[in-house]
């Protein structure tokens, strides 16, 4: 597994995780628990930010991982394979 597959398996788990504490926030009528469960929420929405900060880097830094996503084959190999 790759460090931008990595990155964004802890992304999506992140946005998972935000999801859920936002709905325990409107389950519960206990004021205490709803306004931990907002901080949670507003805490991962910051991590979320930059976890997709840094996919977009890595992307923009290793444009393979972008074209492997996509199902395409990185130019030198497609060079490769003409020379073949």
């Amino acid at each position: 597994m790759t460090t931008v597959n990595k990155l964004e398996q802890a992304l999506n788990s992140a946005k998972s995780l935000q999801a859920d504490l936002k709905t325990f926030s409107m389950d519960t009528e206990n004021q205490q628990a709803q306004q931990m469960f907002n901080q949670l929420s507003t805490n991962l929405e910051n991590t979320v930010q930059m976890l997709q900060s840094r996919v977009d880097f890595v992307n923009s830094e290793e444009p393979q991982y972008l074209q492997e996503a996509m199902g395409m084959q990185p130019q030198n190999n497609q060079q490769q394979n003409k020379l073949q």
